[in-house]
């Protein structure tokens, strides 16, 4: 093995040594505090993906609708082991393992596109800018908080990276003449994008973009060997979106009904509207939702000082400092450095949020402009490849340009010591996604452990009624099977708009005859639908923030299980 390449193959190895490191110290920290279900949709996540195997009407129908599948289905192996989903751990274990390879990632694209040019000087600097942009990523605090969790960003961003990874490879061999494996990158560009289009809803636009280019350098004569490879990667790619349609076709009846139906964003919009709340910032306007989605962008870099008088004068300094070089190392890509321009495809979130927000009924709310809340403000976590990557292109093209090794070595350390401050700034003043999550879970955590700690002083095998839409953490604090609870996801989709014969439905209409005990929230189906003539109500918890919850016990014993 040439030199090179030995220290090629030691730096991925230490990348991958040092990542796995932060990733599993910071997640023993993060569980520790109890602070990996944080997110309420984290613990829906988990609970998708074990009722799965542990629920009344198990399969693969649990996997429901809007959110895609994958996600859960990486998270099914770990939490069918009932300890690993009841504390969290077993959702966090597929983030974990995608941070680590977003962060080799990373490091490769940087040394896939920079050119293998002779001469120390030039490998070092190559060397110290792929390094510097893994930095960028991996140290972010945003990034090491959401890879502790069971949350889609890590997942999503890992096969992003990769395709991009992949993507710039294919060109860069077809380049080289190495046309064979040219094309077969192509075609692990193709998997990645299948599994990010099944993991995301942003892997559906980043598999239309890069499908488009793709299929127009293959008509070019300079890229004409790779039409193999591109013709792969239109099939492959499309398979996923066309698999999720056939899927919602199938069972609701509706292959749109992840974007339409009664659970979807834009059906969620349209009840807020009708309770008489405004329209999300952004709403029906791309200026306004471009802003917001780059502010949270930026808010995931630096937070911290936030106050009723906006943000402080340290943390605006650091956030237009990334700015800048953000704009400035795109500059570079598209004036000087033309070759690097699979790099760009790191923008390729900012038209997606922005078209999702002004359009597709997804709210961003951040907690510097009106209405000053944080609300799917970790969304902007997905521009920090960009940010990382884009930034140390400024610090390879200041570095290229330096007249003497002093002035390069200046350049460079004043990059990675930028990098460190605001991450240390972050960290000490505020990590904005872990703040979203903290806000928001309050009132739902402090329910959850209530309920949880009324299950357990229950008998063991006792089965339940209840809603759990809004809080499936109840059950799993408890450790109590799901297969002990009747809840919505026993109703069979494809039976509308009624479906008396379903489990749900006769367990509302008959709870005596099916379990011992029915749990209802204020205005919840339970609430609306069960037949109160069936119950005694045993207990009222009332927590700040959260509808009245009422249990109740079945007066009758007759149960058909």
């Amino acid at each position: 093995m040439k030199p090179r390449a030995l220290k090629a193959d030691t730096d991925l190895l230490l990348v991958t040594q040092i990542a796995a490191a932060i990733s599993i110290a910071t997640f023993l920290y993060f569980l520790r505090q109890d602070q990996v279900v944080l997110f309420g949709d984290a613990v829906a996540h988990m609970n998708i993906a074990r009722r799965v195997i542990d629920s009344r009407t198990p399969g693969p129908l649990q996997l429901g609708t809007v959110w895609l599948p994958l996600p859960h289905l990486l998270m099914l192996p770990f939490v069918a082991f009932r300890w690993l989903w009841q504390t969290g751990i077993g959702g966090s274990f597929p983030s974990m393992l995608a941070y680590v390879f977003s962060t080799l990632g990373i490091f490769r694209l940087v040394r896939t596109v920079l050119p293998d040019a002779a001469g120390s000087k030039v490998r070092t600097t190559v060397r110290f800018t792929a390094w510097l942009a893994a930095a960028g990523f991996a140290l972010n605090p945003n990034v090491i908080y959401l890879q502790s969790t069971a949350m889609t960003e890590p997942v999503y961003l890992a096969f992003f990276i990769w395709t991009l990874v992949f993507f710039a490879q294919g060109l860069k061999l077809c380049r080289a003449g190495d046309h064979a494996r040219a094309n077969r990158a192509l075609v692990w560009t193709a998997l990645c994008l299948a599994a990010a289009s099944l993991t995301r809803y942003d892997g559906w636009f980043l598999a239309a973009v890069v499908v488009t280019i793709a299929v127009a350098l293959a008509l070019t004569a300079r890229f004409s060997p790779l039409r193999p490879g591109a013709v792969k990667l239109a099939i492959i790619a499309a398979i996923a979106p066309l698999l999720w349609l056939g899927y919602n076709a199938g069972v609701y009846g509706n292959p749109l009904e992840f974007a339409n139906g009664p659970y979807s964003a834009k059906a969620i919009e349209q009840k807020t509207a009708i309770q008489g709340f405004p329209p999300h910032p952004g709403s029906g306007d791309l200026k306004t939702s471009f802003r917001y989605f780059f502010k949270a962008a930026q808010l995931n870099l630096a937070a911290g000082g936030i106050s009723e008088h906006g943000q402080s004068f340290a943390t605006r300094i650091l956030q237009m400092l990334w700015v800048a070089l953000l704009l400035l190392g795109t500059t570079i890509v598209v004036l000087f450095q033309r070759r690097l321009w699979p790099l760009l495809l790191l923008w390729i979130p900012v038209p997606f949020y922005a078209q999702s927000i002004a359009h597709g009924g997804v709210p961003i709310f951040v907690p510097v402009w009106w209405p000053f809340s944080y609300y799917n403000v970790r969304y902007g976590v997905e521009l920090v490849p960009a940010f990382a990557v884009l930034g140390a292109m400024a610090a390879y093209g200041l570095i290229r340009f330096a007249a003497t090794t002093r002035t390069a070595v200046i350049v460079g350390a004043g990059f990675l010591g930028l990098t460190l401050v605001t991450y240390a700034h972050a960290w000490e003043t505020g990590v904005v996604s872990y703040q979203e999550a903290v806000v928001n879970a309050h009132s739902r955590i402090a329910l959850e452990k209530q309920l949880a700690s009324i299950f357990a002083t229950m008998p063991p095998n006792s089965k339940f009624l209840m809603y759990l839409g809004d809080h499936p953490g109840a059950f799993q604090r408890a450790g109590i099977p799901l297969s002990q609870v009747i809840n919505e996801g026993n109703h069979r989709p494809w039976k509308r708009p009624t479906d008396p014969e379903g489990l749900w439905e006769r367990a509302l209409a008959h709870p005596s005859s099916y379990v011992d005990y029915v749990v209802s929230l204020e205005s919840d189906d339970v609430a609306k639908n069960v037949n109160q003539d069936e119950l005694d109500a045993i207990l009222v918890l009332h927590v700040s923030g959260q509808p009245p919850a009422t249990i109740y016990q079945t007066r009758k014993s007759n149960q058909l299980r």
